[in-house]
C-alpha cells in the first residue's frame, strides 16, 4: 500500500497590482513563503497571509497553500 509523507508546504499570496489597460483583466503578482509548518491550520494560514498583506503595497485577492508529498510504499 502507498503512503504519502508531506515533505514541503508554501503559502502563497495573490495580489492584485491593478488593471492591464490594454486586455482590461487584473494584474496578479505572486508572493510565496517557504517553510510553513506542515501542521498549520487554515485558519493560522489565513490570518498569516492577511498580516503579511497588510504591509504589502497592493490588495490581496487569494491565499492558497501549497503542498508537497513524497509518496512510497508502506512498510508496515
Amino acid at each position: 500500500m502507498a503512503v504519502a509523507q508531506l515533505t514541503e508546504s508554501v503559502l502563497q499570496l495573490t495580489l492584485n497590482e491593478g488593471f492591464d489597460p490594454i486586455s482590461g483583466e487584473f494584474i496578479l503578482k505572486q508572493k510565496r513563503f517557504n517553510n510553513v509548518k506542515p501542521e498549520a491550520t487554515p485558519e493560522q494560514l489565513y490570518e498569516t497571509a492577511n498580516a503579511f498583506a497588510s504591509v504589502q503595497q497592493h490588495e490581496l485577492y487569494g491565499v492558497s497553500r501549497r503542498d508537497v508529498s513524497e509518496i512510497h510504499e508502506d512498510e508496515a
